[in-house]
């Protein structure tokens, strides 16, 4: 039986178009404002009344981990940068001279990392990935590991809100160039090929900014004859914590649960990958009670987000959001590293201080709430979790781990780099020099050091 809607209940978005009004809510300088709008004309800015008036504490502003979760912040661009955009508002320039200058901001950003597009595209008529001159990558795939499929549909390439640090933030300005989106026959086509592929993962954006029947168009064809292989279906979207009537009043928010349960009833594992980045995006009742009735379908729901600076870079909160999960009945999953793409230098924390908190958090959880790994780092070889740092003879090193990985025989492998303490992302480690030829190092395409397999900037 639907939940009786109230005006709250119905979806409200903002964009750059309010984010001066929106602001206005605080005592904020004008200076801030000011620098905060040339900002938010390069990288993207989306939120909705829920976040606004159930997740922000105004009176905390700026420094309100929500507000800074999702408005744009001054220092997330260079000085030089953001002034030159505000200089340009200020003159009302054309947006032709607007859009030339944001174009070159954003080039500098690293708006594919990992290769995304160079590495992770498969192309038609061949086994295995892309890479190869001139051939036509499949829209709106990516293969990166063995047995995972990503798949962007068309329609998903939005979110009810977006995070501020998000790493896919290029798909959501605008720019075609750097938008990535397909449709599902192509994909269907692509499985049919590859029996090794037993998950995939509908991402965006987010997919459940879809109508249910256009998800179902997406999600459907999975179930067919033929397929029988991919036994995973995977949903990757904050609407849980951004938009939580998702699954309570919306008009089709029983059409939406009505398809998970036909999901699950032909036999996939259905998984909604939730990103909660703060313990308070489970403060809610609709969050709460929007979990429920997501659990109630037969979904499995997993919680990932990025260790933030800012935002969550505390163990206490990474403990609090692992136990609520668990006491929701939800699986802790993965604690992230920012990645090496828009704003990283202004959210980043130095990887020792990544696993510190990964290391005080999960001390502080039960075992059910250990099932969460990290700190992981996904780099263009793989994703890297640093699991400590040791002693070794009169040097300190990091021990690392692919715990997936392009080629499968890395993954599990403990390998060293040389201790660096302001070191953010795999690009800025190095090998340890005299440890013996037998580390994933060794066979990075390239040399001996990670910048040779194009993971950092």
């Amino acid at each position: 039986m639907a939940v009786q809607r109230a005006q709250a209940d119905v979806f409200r978005p903002y964009g750059r178009k309010e984010l001066a009004a929106l602001l206005r809510r605080s005592s904020l300088t004008e200076q801030y404002r000011r620098e905060a709008q040339a900002v938010a004309e390069v990288l993207p800015f989306r939120t909705n009344s829920y976040v606004v008036d159930h997740l922000i504490d105004w009176s905390a502003v700026p420094d309100d981990p929500m507000f800074r979760l999702t408005f744009p912040q001054p220092d997330m661009l260079p000085l030089d940068d953001r002034l030159r955009v505000a200089g340009l508002l200020d003159a009302s320039a054309s947006r032709a001279l607007l859009g030339e200058a944001v174009r070159g901001i954003r080039s500098r950003l690293n708006p594919h990392p990992a290769g995304q597009l160079e590495r992770n595209v498969p192309t038609a008529g061949r086994q295995g990935q892309s890479g190869e001159q001139g051939e036509r990558g499949i829209p709106g795939i990516q293969h990166k590991y063995r047995e995972t499929v990503l798949f962007f549909p068309r329609r998903g390439q939005t979110c009810h809100a977006y995070c501020t640090y998000c790493f896919r933030w290029a798909q959501f300005v605008g720019d075609t160039d750097l938008k990535f989106a397909g449709d599902v026959e192509p994909l269907v086509r692509y499985l049919r090929e590859h029996t090794e592929v037993t998950d995939v993962l509908v991402t965006g954006g987010d997919p459940l900014v879809m109508s249910a029947g256009l998800l179902a168009r997406c999600v459907e064809p999975l179930l067919d004859g033929g397929l029988e292989h991919v036994s995973t279906i995977r949903l990757g979207t904050k609407s849980l914590s951004y938009w939580p009537h998702r699954f309570l009043t919306d008009p089709d928010s029983e059409e939406l649960l009505a398809l998970f349960r036909r999901i699950v009833a032909a036999g996939r594992h259905l998984v909604v990958m939730a990103h909660y980045s703060h313990p308070r995006e489970l403060s809610t009742d609709v969050a709460l009670e929007a979990v429920r009735r997501v659990r109630e379908t037969g979904a499995t729901v997993r919680v990932q987000a990025p260790v933030i600076r800012g935002v969550n870079d505390e163990a206490g909160l990474w403990a609090e959001l692992w136990s609520s999960a668990v006491r929701l009945g939800m699986v802790p999953y993965y604690m992230f590293v920012e990645r090496d793409t828009g704003p990283q230098d202004y959210f980043a924390v130095p990887l020792v201080r990544a696993w510190e908190i990964f290391r005080d958090s999960a001390a502080q959880v039960s075992g059910l709430g250990r099932t969460a790994r990290g700190p992981v780092m996904s780099a263009d070889e793989g994703k890297v979790c640093v699991d400590g740092v040791l002693n070794l003879g009169d040097d300190e090193v990091f021990v690392l781990r692919y715990l997936q990985a392009r080629r499968p025989s890395w993954v599990g492998r403990p390998f060293l780099a040389r201790f660096d303490p302001r070191a953010t992302w795999f690009s800025q480690l190095a090998p340890v020099s005299g440890v013996p030829d037998s580390s994933p190092w060794a066979r990075l395409p390239g040399g001996l050091t990670p910048q040779g397999a194009g993971a950092g900037r």
